[in-house]
């Protein structure tokens, strides 16, 4: 009998040949010889999402992200077959898909500018330890090109030249470099010449982002499973990117309370009383706007959820309604468990 371990190591497969294409309203498909499919969908006339099944067959369409009042509709859609490409033009973009290897370029429509061009393009390992696919795309980092997103990444505001992880961990006392930490973002926008674009790969398996790392001409995003599922979100003003990625994700129905967007005092932790109060006070003193201070799992008796320790905190009403007098919204922090304890009616 064959076990995993005794197989052959694959290594990176690619799509091959198109050999057939097909329209449906406002999504196409492109078959590759090998059994895989690319399905892109034109979602609006600057975004446009790229879907791709090794085996001819698409996951269930079901997203975590993805708002329903997101917006959808185009002005313009021409498709057109050239002898090495299919060509898709929008009022925004223009985007070729190559019949040879099904990789993608992306230009912009009214000066017909380079935005994006596939390196290895889509690419998938098969995992021998889980099952299913480590789905891959690579593409060309352009020169001066910069990249900004994903999240909580305590290093520089651009991130070329760095490899991160996308996966939430608590991760305490983190310093610069440290990943992954505690939020998974999968967007990014790459700024060059002038014009941006934004990234969003929506997918909720263990992923990596690599910026010009390990290769300087080339950026990466992957998952060790799943579907490639991405979306490409052009500007060409990084404020636009962003305005449709928010639309894509969603946006609050109602704006939160003026003291929710202030800036907010948070560690682990302070405590009793008195360093809170000299916290707030520092802050009023300095004429440093702050409109909320927290708590973290110390004011806890004994760490149990809903309970206060009396010794640091021994009227927590009278204190929040001081902090409150001060113009400070109290936070206590609440842990997503419940300790186990006999003395613990909760």
């Amino acid at each position: 009998m064959i076990v995993n371990t005794e197989l052959e190591h694959k290594g990176n497969l690619f799509p091959s040949k198109i050999i057939k294409f097909k329209k449906d309203v406002d999504t196409l498909y492109f078959f590759s010889e090998n059994d895989v499919v690319l399905r892109l969908k034109i979602i609006r006339d600057s975004v446009l999402r790229f879907t791709y099944a090794t085996t001819g067959n698409f996951d269930k369409d079901f997203s975590y992200a993805i708002t329903k009042y997101a917006s959808t509709g185009y002005n313009e859609l021409i498709i057109e077959e050239e002898e090495d490409y299919y060509q898709i033009t929008t009022s925004k973009l223009i985007c070729q898909i190559s019949k040879e290897d099904m990789k993608v370029s992306i230009y912009d429509a009214e000066d017909n500018e380079l935005i994006s061009q596939d390196d290895a393009g889509f690419h998938w390992e098969e995992s021998y330890e889980y099952g299913g696919n480590f789905v891959k795309m690579s593409k060309v980092s352009n020169d001066g090109e910069s990249y900004y997103g994903l999240g909580d990444k305590p290093n520089h505001l651009n991130l070329k030249g760095k490899r991160y992880e996308n996966w939430v961990t608590d991760s305490y006392a983190f310093g610069k470099e440290t990943d992954p930490i505690y939020k998974a973002i999968p967007f990014y926008t790459g700024l060059h010449h002038g014009k941006s674009y934004g990234i969003f790969f929506d997918n909720t398996f263990r992923s990596y982002f690599d910026f010009a790392h390990e290769r300087r001409n080339v950026t990466s995003f992957w998952a060790l499973g799943g579907e490639m599922n991405y979306y490409f979100i052009y500007g060409p003003q990084m404020s636009d990117v962003v305005e449709s990625y928010t639309d894509l994700t969603g946006k609050p129905h109602q704006l939160p309370p003026l003291w929710a967007l202030g800036f907010h005092q948070c560690k682990w932790s302070y405590y009793p009383e008195s360093k809170v109060k000299e916290i707030t006070s520092k802050f009023r003193k300095l004429q440093i706007p702050c409109d909320a201070i927290y708590l973290d799992i110390d004011y806890m008796d004994g760490f149990r959820c809903f309970t206060w320790n009396k010794e640091y905190f021994p009227d927590p009403k009278r204190m929040v309604k001081e902090l409150a007098d001060e113009g400070f919204k109290t936070v206590a922090i609440i842990d997503p468990g419940i300790k186990i304890d006999s003395e613990y009616s909760v």
